[in-house]
């Protein structure tokens, strides 16, 4: 199933966080881990925005627009493509129940109060607040995350450096396949965007026991201060929806090490044709709409055909063919 949403105002909450607390990710997925401080770490976010005009092509007629927060881990797939694996989405309940059943995406119910900072850049400071409610089925207490955010200049606080700070947002950014757990299998999103802007912020985390409900560190560990925070005004994304089983691994075959190489390598995805802003709104009509189309099955076909991904290891460089 093909669907086209635009996101608006995603601000993005970066954290690092050592493997050794988190629960295994489902197989093919593994972490990507970067040494830092003598341990693995890898990266957890939640991710808080406006998902507009969520539709399926043919019915464009037919959408959905409300807020939505989901966190999600920084995995390499099963053909070491950056990929990200949701532990949850949280919305409105009134849409909650209608993914669940149409999707079946891991949906749960929540009550949203974003700001719209691209509509009022003089306001200095913005407020994010995400309400769990109470559940005596999973016997979890009412939780809540709560933002402030404002504009400055890039900064990347606690936990290892992935690069430049153009090349930490396109660490977080450019991931063009999510998973999510469903069952015995794994539903997996092939997603397909334009470049977008991204401006730095800083941010204080007020509360923030929603985090500790949603994901519980191992070894009584801590939710650490942030890594880095910035907020994309506008992504104009076209995604798909499958299922891919979780194959059997075969004993005594290594699996590659995550690494930086991998990570910052430049992912092929749709790109605006010359004199189009970024961040231009999809198209929906006609001829333009058509051609959008074909140059969305263009650059899936030529994703599945990149011929390999580079990973480092610590002594040497080996090359590991996508899809062999």
């Amino acid at each position: 199933m093909m669907l086209r949403a635009t996101v608006r105002d995603c601000l993005y909450l970066n954290w690092a966080l050592p493997a050794a607390v988190l629960p295994e990710p489902p197989a093919p997925l593994r972490y990507q881990l970067h040494p830092w401080q003598g341990e693995d770490y890898t990266f957890v976010s939640a991710l808080l925005f406006y998902q507009e005009g969520l539709h399926v092509p043919s019915v464009p007629l037919l959408w959905l627009t409300y807020p939505q927060c989901n966190v999600r881990f920084y995995v390499l797939d099963g053909n070491g493509i950056p990929s990200v694996l949701f532990r949850t989405m949280m919305m409105p309940a009134w849409v909650a129940s209608g993914i669940r059943l149409v999707m079946r995406e891991p949906a749960a119910s929540a009550r949203l109060d974003f700001p719209r900072p691209s509509r009022k850049l003089g306001e200095g400071r913005w407020h994010w607040r995400v309400e769990r409610a109470a559940s005596r089925a999973r016997s979890c207490p009412e939780s809540s995350l709560e933002v402030t955010a404002w504009q400055g200049s890039p900064q990347v606080g606690y936990g290892p450096r992935v690069g430049s700070w153009e090349q930490t947002v396109e660490y977080f950014q450019e991931r063009p396949r999510g998973y999510l757990p469903d069952g015995g299998e794994l539903r997996k999103i092939d997603a397909i965007h334009p470049p977008a802007a991204a401006w730095p912020l800083q941010a204080e985390v007020g509360e923030a026991d929603l985090l500790s409900a949603l994901l519980p560190l191992g070894d009584g560990a801590r939710w650490p201060a942030l890594h880095s925070v910035f907020l994309c005004p506008e992504i104009p994304f076209a995604f798909e929806l499958g299922t891919v089983a979780r194959p059997q691994v075969v004993p005594g075959v290594p699996q590659a090490a995550a690494s930086r190489s991998a990570a910052r390598r430049r992912l092929p995805h749709y790109r605006a044709p010359i004199g189009e802003p970024i961040g231009a709104p999809m198209l929906r009509d006609g001829a333009e709409s058509a051609r959008f189309e074909e140059r969305l099955r263009e650059a899936a076909a030529a994703r599945e055909r990149r011929g390999a991904v580079e990973v480092e290891d610590d002594a040497a460089a080996v090359e590991i063919a996508v899809g062999a």
